[in-house]
């Protein structure tokens, strides 16, 4: 059985949840037999809360390529660079407005319309608590567009021992409804 090889968008912006994106890129590295490309984009304010939050710039030592956040000339932000998958890891709540709005202000937004129009997956992790009733009609809006809603909510009942460990719970069910395959802990399994 041949297996296409997935295009992945990993969009990392400044909501407190690092340990998500670093959780999420050290899979993508292991999943080449199922990825062909991973590319990124991270906001400014992903890079501080990533420092701030785990003590390093380790993203830069990813063998991805990071494009700027404002280079509208990388090959996702245009449907014919056929990306198969965008994932934006954590999501913060003014990302959220503006995909679900169509505000294609910098590239990871216009990456994420690019993803809707083109009927292709994004997932959308999002972290932020409570919820109000904009963020809420936001994720509406975004799921009618065919967008996922993936709340960085993680499970306990595989019994994660570490964060990292926890952060997994969270990102196999990402990478799971990428329709990418990790093998992970199953309920009743």
């Amino acid at each position: 059985m041949r297996i296409n090889k997935k295009k992945v968008v990993v969009a990392v912006t400044g909501a407190s949840g690092s340990i998500y994106a670093k959780v999420l890129l050290d899979k993508l590295m292991l999943l080449q037999d199922q990825v062909k490309e991973v590319a990124v984009v991270m906001s400014d304010n992903a890079k501080d809360v990533w420092r701030f939050e785990l003590g390093s710039d380790d993203y830069k030592a990813y063998p991805f390529t990071f494009y700027s956040k404002n280079d509208f000339m990388a090959p996702f932000a245009s449907g014919s660079a056929r990306f198969d998958t965008m994932i934006v890891c954590p999501c913060s709540m003014g990302t959220l407005a503006r995909i679900a709005h169509g505000v294609s202000s910098d590239l990871t937004t216009r990456a994420a319309d690019v993803i809707l129009k083109e009927r292709r997956k994004l997932v959308l992790v999002t972290r932020e608590t409570p919820l109000s009733g904009i963020h809420i009609q936001n994720m509406a809006l975004v799921n009618q567009a065919g967008g996922i809603i993936c709340p960085a909510t993680p499970s306990f009942y595989s019994l994660p021992k570490t964060f990292e460990e926890l952060a997994s719970t969270v990102i196999d069910r990402v990478l799971s409804l990428s329709d990418i395959y990790i093998d992970s802990y199953s309920w009743g399994e």
